[in-house]
């Protein structure tokens, strides 16, 4: 039976330092983050561990983290402004052309394509 674990990875000397709590004594390194399952599992076969899903988790200064946290924030209500804004316009277009308006009108007053409002109003 294999067993899920947690690869814990800090920088050291240009590389990754990688520990594995739920794993005593498996310790291995990479170069890269992608990288690190596969480091995980050929060090654990040497353990006699078989080894299902890796949780690659890079351990990072305070100052990294909270930068990473906001990023993480800005994406998420990005993302969120962006499918209210989808929202909104398929909307619109489905009003101004139910108002009568032609595509291209419809297009020349949401500052889209022709293709896009022909696409928005087919959804």
């Amino acid at each position: 039976m294999s067993k899920d674990v947690t690869a814990r990875c800090e920088r050291s000397d240009g590389w990754w330092a990688v520990e594995v709590p739920e794993l005593p004594g498996l310790f291995t390194q990479a170069r890269r983050l992608d990288q690190v399952a596969g480091m995980v599992r050929d060090a654990a076969r040497m353990l006699d561990v078989k080894v299902g899903e890796v949780n690659v988790e890079p351990v990072m200064d305070e100052a990294t983290a909270r930068l990473l946290c906001e990023l993480f924030d800005a994406k998420g209500e990005a993302k969120a402004a962006q499918e209210r804004a989808s929202k909104i316009m398929r909307e619109t277009v489905s009003m101004l052309r139910s108002d009568g308006l032609t595509v291209r009108d419809v297009a020349a007053v949401t500052g889209v394509s022709l293709q896009r409002v022909s696409a928005l109003q087919d959804a």
